[in-house]
């Protein structure tokens, strides 16, 4: 699994101009999984994200978790974060899962979040998505597993 993972004041996904998912504060995942991934995987990186420390404590310190911030996650399904450019000019996205394994550990990772604790809502999968994102800091970190 590849996710990248971006702390955001706000964002949105919406399909055919309607908003399906809306968050506050906290993280958009955007989420790309690979025909190997596995559930454990997608537990592991649920983990990693709830405790992993981006966010500003009163020193101005990534100190401070979503968890510990009360933050909520939005998880957006990305296939083209495994996009393979080495050749020509068209990427290739043979690296990706086919949707029959990649939506099942997408929902099962955000389930996992919210189990953790963390308020989480998701894009629609496969549907062409208009993903808003306000980026704090900016910071984006890259997560693989």
């Amino acid at each position: 699994m590849r996710i990248l993972v971006q702390r955001v004041k706000h964002a949105r996904v919406s399909v055919d101009d309607q908003t399906i998912a809306q968050i506050g504060y906290g993280l958009v995942l955007l989420v790309g999984v690979a025909p190997s991934d596995q559930e454990d995987q997608a537990r592991y990186l649920a983990e990693k994200i709830a405790h992993l420390r981006i966010f500003e404590d009163q020193d101005g310190k990534m100190n401070r978790s979503v968890l510990e911030m009360k933050g909520e996650v939005l998880v957006v399904s990305q296939f083209t974060l495994f996009a393979d450019t080495r050749k020509g000019r068209r990427p290739s996205f043979t690296g990706a899962a086919p949707p029959q394994i990649a939506e099942p550990l997408v929902s099962r990772f955000a389930t996992f979040l919210t189990q953790l604790g963390i308020p989480t809502q998701w894009g629609e999968f496969g549907a062409h998505m208009l993903v808003e994102i306000a980026n704090d800091g900016p910071v984006t970190i890259f997560l693989e597993r």
